[in-house]
């Protein structure tokens, strides 16, 4: 039996394990996929077409760029459904679950945003590349994060109801209403009698 102290007051159920609704989880996860995809894929075709920066791939190569702008879409959609499996993962193992998410993708981020300044790139380039990179982490941070928040549950588990005890009352319950204390105030508390 678990006994508290204090005012604390027991219901019919406690609250038990956290759950989380994996479908709900995973199809926020696929569609942040698909956001993070379409973004890597703007970014570029903004990059390349409306401000002329080589990004990924040769200025010749067109707007579109050539087999490392597809890539990179990839990539992004790939990194998403790669986070939907880690917030999966630690709602399932530690507690506050999403503040842990939210530092690994803030400093993921950081590291995406920080790469393209180790290449060869120009430096308009890369500063292109670094603010799609940017938009990208914090949009997967933000829409995965939400669909876990969303999908989080928590299992109501009933205390055991044995003779004699209604409504998960417990015996062993000081505050619960009982015999002799028809208005539910516990003991000691006056009645006005």
């Amino acid at each position: 039996m678990l006994a508290m102290s204090g005012s604390a007051q027991y219901t019919s159920h406690r609250r038990g394990r956290p759950g989380v609704d994996a479908r709900k989880l995973w199809s926020g996860g696929a569609a942040s996929a698909v956001v993070a995809g379409l973004l890597a894929l703007t970014g570029v075709l903004i990059s390349r077409w409306i401000f002329d920066l080589p990004v990924l791939a040769p200025k010749g190569d067109g707007t579109y760029g050539d087999v490392r702008t597809t890539a990179f879409v990839l990539a992004a959609a790939g990194g998403a459904l790669v986070a939907t499996g880690l917030v999966h993962l630690l709602m399932l193992a530690v507690p506050r679950p999403l503040l842990y998410f939210g530092w690994i993708i803030a400093l993921v981020t950081v590291i995406v945003v920080a790469f393209p300044f180790s290449t060869g790139a120009a430096l308009d380039a890369k500063i292109a590349t670094a603010i799609v990179d940017l938009v990208i982490g914090i949009a997967t941070g933000v829409l995965v994060g939400e669909a876990a928040s969303r999908s989080r549950r928590w299992t109501a588990e009933p205390y055991d109801q044995g003779p004699g005890e209604p409504y998960g009352r417990r015996p062993s319950d000081p505050y619960s209403q009982g015999p002799g204390d028809p208005y539910g105030q516990g003991p000691g508390y006056p009645t006005g009698r």
